[in-house]
């Protein structure tokens, strides 16, 4: 094998470990997710009980379910909602947004 050989097996490998960091977040179950992205407001159970969540007047789930239909909460996490939550239309497909969403209105089923 020659040098350029190996230099573009080494920029192939580190190109493909790149890609896979990149769609990582693209395997992970809403559950995963929820946890990773939407717990530290939302808490671990929905009911908005967290430091961040309390500062920022987070609802609990059993309210939120009952004001909101699924595709506006679709809506909400695609584009996020000013000033304070992000939007994750660019980081997750609609799918695994629409998974989320059922994952956080499952919660309100749990209380």
């Amino acid at each position: 094998m020659t040098s350029r050989m190996k230099l573009e097996l080494i920029a192939g490998t580190a190109f493909a470990m790149a890609l896979s960091s990149l769609l990582t977040g693209q395997g992970k179950s809403a559950s995963d997710i929820y946890l990773d992205k939407c717990a530290v407001c939302h808490g671990e159970d929905g009911a908005g009980k967290t430091a961040k969540g309390k500062k920022l007047k987070v609802k609990d789930v059993r309210e939120q379910v009952t004001k909101m239909t699924v595709e506006q909460m679709v809506e909400e996490v695609t584009k996020g909602k000013e000033p304070d939550m992000d939007a994750f239309g660019k980081d997750y497909t609609p799918e695994q947004i629409r998974q989320m969403v059922a994952y956080y209105r499952d919660l309100a089923k749990k209380k």
